[in-house]
């Protein structure tokens, strides 16, 4: 099988760092690391107890998520866990608290365009042949058939949601949606649009939290 690539594991003075990929998706990160464990890295389990730290890079994961992580490693007998870690600071997360989120009360129609540094909670419709574009995310609280672009600066970690999905067209960046039909699901419940894996996807807006595990990310929509 061919040597994956998503974790890398040094040794230092205090034992062992596992450096985690944090662009891939979590599911494969656990996969890769049971396998190095018990496949490729088999010198790790023999000898004395080593202390283990997790660098996580920018990923956010839930206390759930963590103990995943932990419950591989430990299985394999001589290795301690001391530290599930993320690079991302309270700063950080703060910094995202702040980012200037506009709230516009209004129809959006045909041959209207609404643009926004920052996020945007539009309470109304966005017509079709309106649109809306915003280097943040995009909250539509109403039907969004028209176009709507978020991370018009390059950044892919925005989402799009709405409570009505049925646009002419979404994008992310620079990557531009499916035929609706596609992926549209139908259902009734607000949904979201956002990037894995360089491809956009489409969730309830309930599972937000898969992707950002930070709800101070919606405070004040």
């Amino acid at each position: 099988m061919t040597e994956r690539q998503h974790i890398i594991i040094k040794g230092v003075k205090e034992g062992l760092v596992f450096l985690l990929d944090d662009k891939c998706e979590f599911a494969t990160l656990l996969d890769e690391l049971q396998y190095k464990l018990e496949k490729t890295h088999q010198q790790l389990l023999t000898g004395p107890l080593v202390h283990v730290q997790v660098k996580l890079g920018a990923r956010q994961l839930t206390e759930d998520d963590k103990d995943q992580i932990k419950s591989v490693i430990r299985a394999q007998g001589n290795l301690m866990v001391q530290s599930v870690e993320s690079d991302i600071t309270q700063n950080d997360i703060g910094h995202r608290q702040n980012a200037k989120l506009q709230v516009l009360t209004s129809i959006v129609r045909s041959g209207q365009t609404y643009e926004h540094d920052g996020d945007l909670l539009l309470i109304g419709d966005l017509n079709p042949g309106g649109t809306l574009l915003c280097t943040g995310d995009i909250y539509v609280l109403g039907a969004l058939r028209g176009v709507a672009h978020a991370g018009i600066g390059g950044r892919t970690d925005v989402i799009i949601a709405a409570s009505l999905m049925r646009p002419t067209q979404l994008r992310i960046a620079d990557v531009i949606s499916r035929p609706p039909e596609e992926w549209m699901t139908g259902d009734a419940t607000m949904e979201f649009a956002f990037l894995s894996e360089g491809r956009m996807q489409i969730d309830k807006l309930t599972q937000l939290f898969r992707i950002r595990h930070n709800p101070i990310m919606f405070k004040g929509v």
